[in-house]
């Protein structure tokens, strides 16, 4: 097992109406990650992704394509000290 990692996520563009936040959840669950997506008042999406440093990566990596409809313009990571304690990853917060 790798070494746990947990990344804040702030998704800009046209990120929101387009499923990022539903896409966001599978491909985290399907890394079976802990965390949580959200919509923000400014249009951005934010989301921490916590569990295994090579999943927390390649879901960051997906983050800055999103699903189809999406126009990503800017991810910003920021790297936290891993909680353990988030939950089963989730839409909404």
């Amino acid at each position: 097992m790798s070494e746990p990692a947990r990344a804040h996520v702030f998704v800009s563009g046209r990120v929101q109406g387009v499923f990022f936040r539903y896409s966001a959840s599978r491909e985290a669950a399907a890394r079976d990650l802990a965390g949580w997506v959200r919509n923000l008042e400014d249009g951005r999406v934010e989301a921490v992704f916590e569990g295994e440093r090579g999943a927390v990566e390649s879901v960051v990596e997906w983050c800055g394509r999103g699903p189809p409809s999406a126009r990503v313009e800017r991810v910003e990571v920021v790297w936290e000290a891993p909680s353990a304690s988030e939950p089963p990853f989730s839409a909404g917060r």
